[in-house]
């Protein structure tokens, strides 16, 4: 369906947002800063090295999957997320949505199923309240019994949501207090592809989650992202303290409303509405590599998802690409890859790898051809057949 242009200029800042919402502003931009070592502004976000970013956690759960690791462990929970952290990773990705009595919970899915007496039901999820959200899955306290939790696959398929190591559902309120304080979020801002939402919804659901951020985030660093264009904007227009990127499946599926379509799209959007970067279908960057510096000179960044990022030799051409980091799946076998890849073994090997980067990243793309050593071209040798199987 169309989604209902968002005119943010009539959208008031935070000091003058009802309930209480003023107190946001309290929060400085520059204690951020400072403790995150990062840059904000709609100049640039600048990261301090190439980002490794848990997807929601440790990685997501593909129940029909023969690689263990996609059910190792529930995604979106304060698990996962606490796996994550035990490796170098810089953030965690993780979907927030409402619940109907107005509590930001972290859960991907639109909808939420269980079986009860042979009978399977679907509830919206942004329709429960926070005890019935919390009620499924297992619980925290001894002795009490969740709801059963059952997945609809992509063709269809209900499925039990069977991990080997479960855990409890849970709210972006407690992932700031039991997850460990060294990862940075990365909150995407999760909304219906379905449904047609009214300005007033989005700014009502933005202000709750910011609530949440600004009361309980201290020197955590934050990056909020969204596939909803509007929703992207408006997070950015209440506030100035976080940057705000746009997720975008660059041209790999195609939706009614054109702005997420295409990077060109995605580019227009955030230089007009003030975003600091992009979040592209990794896919829809090595079809269109010219767009990697297209997004630099806009003064944007460029982060990127994907199954391809769980492959080490698609991560490394990133790397080599210039753009500033991943979100991956399989986070032990990333990190390691990063380090034994991207850290230089040798003294004094690391300016030498950086002038190298450097000039990498300062070819076009589109007119000229990149130099690569042989040991750079292995990794591009093995890539291909990669591309090819997705």
């Amino acid at each position: 369906m169309a989604l209902k242009a968002v005119h943010v200029s009539d959208v008031p800042s935070l000091d003058h947002v009802p309930e209480n919402a003023a107190s946001l502003s309290l929060y400085s931009p520059s204690r951020f800063l400072k403790a995150g070592g990062l840059e904000t502004g709609r100049s640039a976000f600048k990261a301090p090295k190439f980002l490794v970013i848990g997807h929601r956690g440790n990685g997501m759960n593909l129940l029909q999957s023969s690689d263990g690791r996609m059910k190792a462990i529930k995604e979106n929970s304060i698990l996962s997320f606490n796996a994550a952290s035990n490796y170098p990773i810089d953030y965690v990705e993780f979907d927030v949505q409402v619940t109907g009595d107005g509590f930001p919970i972290i859960f991907h899915d639109n909808f939420i199923l269980s079986e009860q007496n042979g009978m399977i039901y679907e509830r919206r999820v942004t329709d429960l309240s926070l005890s019935e959200f919390l009620g499924y899955g297992p619980q925290r306290e001894d002795g009490k019994v969740g709801r059963s939790l059952l997945r609809k696959t992509k063709d269809g398929r209900i499925v039990s949501w069977s991990v080997e190591t479960d855990d409890s559902l849970c709210t972006l309120e407690e992932a700031f207090h039991k997850v460990n304080p060294r990862s940075g979020f990365n909150v995407e801002l999760k909304f219906d592809d379905h449904v047609v939402y009214q300005e007033d919804q989005l700014v009502q659901v933005l202000q709750a989650i910011l609530r949440v951020v600004f009361e309980h985030a201290r020197d955590r660093p934050i990056i909020f992202s969204s596939f909803q264009p509007d929703a992207a904007l408006l997070i950015r227009k209440l506030q100035s303290t976080y940057p705000v990127f746009f997720l975008t499946n660059a041209g790999t599926e195609i939706y009614y409303d054109v702005r997420r379509n295409s990077l060109e799209e995605a580019v227009k959007l955030c230089s007009e509405g003030g975003l600091q970067g992009i979040v592209s279908e990794v896919k829809g960057i090595f079809r269109n590599p010219g767009a990697v510096n297209k997004i630099k000179d806009s003064k944007l960044s460029l982060l990127t998802y994907g199954k391809l990022n769980n492959v080490p030799e698609a991560v490394y051409l990133q790397y080599l690409m210039g753009i500033e980091g991943v979100i991956v799946d399989v986070v032990e076998k990333i990190t390691e890859a990063v380090s034994n890849l991207m850290r230089p073994s040798k003294e004094g090997a690391e300016e030498e790898e950086a002038a190298v980067v450097e000039e990498h990243n300062d070819q076009s793309l589109q007119h000229a051809k990149p130099e690569f050593s042989q040991k750079e071209l292995s990794f591009l040798l093995k890539l291909i057949p990669e591309l090819i199987q997705q």
